[in-house]
């Protein structure tokens, strides 16, 4: 039996979303000897979606890794409305997106916290010599956070044991508070070497099969958010599409990369597939983690308005596209940080609807070792910062 206390993993693995599912699997392997225990804003059990059953934080940890994600500027009106039934989410929009102290008033009392920024843990979380870990997470708005906000999520981090971040963006911005923050590439980076056999298991049944079947010449796996649900950016992205398809025989697979609500809305892929010309597309209907993974690694190319999409598809060595938003109004993005940060100028990053076509061409034209070699270039960074924190944490001990 385990003498040792298991170190929380805290994240937003507590909803449905591509990345958070994906973080503690990819941790659990890469710290074997470690136990984990997980942890969110709220009680969620996501293992028919291959995730993991998740309790709230409470008490004192004894040990905690902010495990990755945009975490440090997500707000608490954002996590509460993230948690809910999405059919919950267009009244309480209409009932407090116009009030901001209403709103954090609401919020604050569904999560059950008073943190403005509650996937933001300081030391008093932990008992007396716990290690707090941030690792790998993103904060590409931390400019456009209040200055009350700032503060907290400062305080937190100058506690901290260790603090790395995905990109530069995020660097940048946390320096010019006088936080001193490690570069380290997102863990998706090091799916395809910790879960290939999964992955290549589910390329061979259920849905994954069925596409393969109607595809058999390949396809273009392409996701997008509830952003894009504008006839213009409808219009835009099925004419690139189908200008590519038409080129290279490939069909269009739509995927979902999260059903937690802002995320993808399954009306705008069935919009988008009847756009296309006949049996061109299909809509994936499958939300489970590993089905998602094997659909993008058995895919030609990626198109894709998340980060995670991206990164599944890197770690495979796959051409990749990112979509900007089309409301998108100079705010910075984590997917154009990320890709500006690690991957080679000749792969494009967030691109207009409008560019989907020759951003493909150009991905496309990328050579087959040069995504290979950026792939091991990532797990060799991500596994150098890794080591730099992994140290600190017991491995775990076993009562003779």
């Amino acid at each position: 039996m385990s003498s040792q206390p298991a170190t929380v993993l805290f994240g937003a693995f507590d909803r449905h979303n591509f990345g958070d599912l994906l973080f503690p699997h990819l941790l659990e392997a890469l710290l074997p000897g470690r136990r984990f225990d997980l942890r969110g804003l709220a009680a969620r059990d996501l293992r028919p979606f291959g995730g993991h059953r998740v309790a709230p934080l409470a008490g004192a940890a004894t040990h905690l890794v902010h495990a990755g994600g945009e975490l440090l500027t997500c707000t608490a009106w954002q996590a509460a409305v993230m948690l809910r039934d999405p059919a919950e989410v267009p009244a309480l929009v209409a009932r407090y997106d116009a009030d901001p102290d209403a709103a954090a008033a609401w919020a604050a009392a569904a999560l059950g916290t008073a943190r403005r920024l509650p996937y933001v843990v300081g030391r008093e979380a932990l008992m007396a010599g716990g290690r707090l870990i941030f690792h790998a997470v993103g904060g590409v708005e931390w400019r456009l956070l209040t200055p009350v906000q700032r503060a907290e999520a400062t305080r937190a981090l100058r506690a901290a044991d260790w603090v790395s971040v995905r990109d530069r963006v995020t660097q940048a911005a946390l320096g010019g508070d006088g936080i001193d923050a490690a570069l380290c590439p997102d863990p998706a980076v090091m799916v395809a070497e910790c879960f290939g056999e999964t992955i290549r298991r589910h390329q061979q049944m259920g849905a994954v099969q069925v596409m393969r079947e109607t595809f058999p010449r390949g396809w273009i796996a392409c996701q997008f958010s509830a952003d894009f649900a504008d006839d213009a950016s409808l219009d835009a992205l099925a004419r690139g599409l189908a200008a590519t398809s038409r080129e290279t025989r490939w069909g269009i697979a739509l995927f979902r990369a999260g059903a937690a609500p802002w995320h993808d809305d399954p009306v705008l892929y069935e919009r988008l597939r009847l756009r296309l010309p006949a049996g061109m597309a299909g809509v994936f209907p499958s939300l489970h983690l590993w089905d998602i993974c094997a659909l993008i690694a058995a895919s030609r190319a990626v198109v894709s308005s998340g980060l995670h999409g991206r990164l599944v598809a890197l770690a495979h060595g796959l051409p990749r596209v990112s979509l900007a938003p089309p409301q998108d109004s100079g705010r910075p993005g984590k997917v154009a940080a990320f890709a500006e940060t690690w991957e080679p100028e000749d792969l494009p990053r967030s691109v207009p609807v409008e560019a989907v076509e020759p951003a493909l061409r150009q991905a496309l034209a990328v050579p087959a070792d040069v995504l290979q070699d950026t792939a091991a270039h990532l797990r060799a960074r991500y596994r150098a910062g890794l080591a730099q924190w992994a140290g600190l944490l017991p491995r775990e001990r076993h009562a003779q």
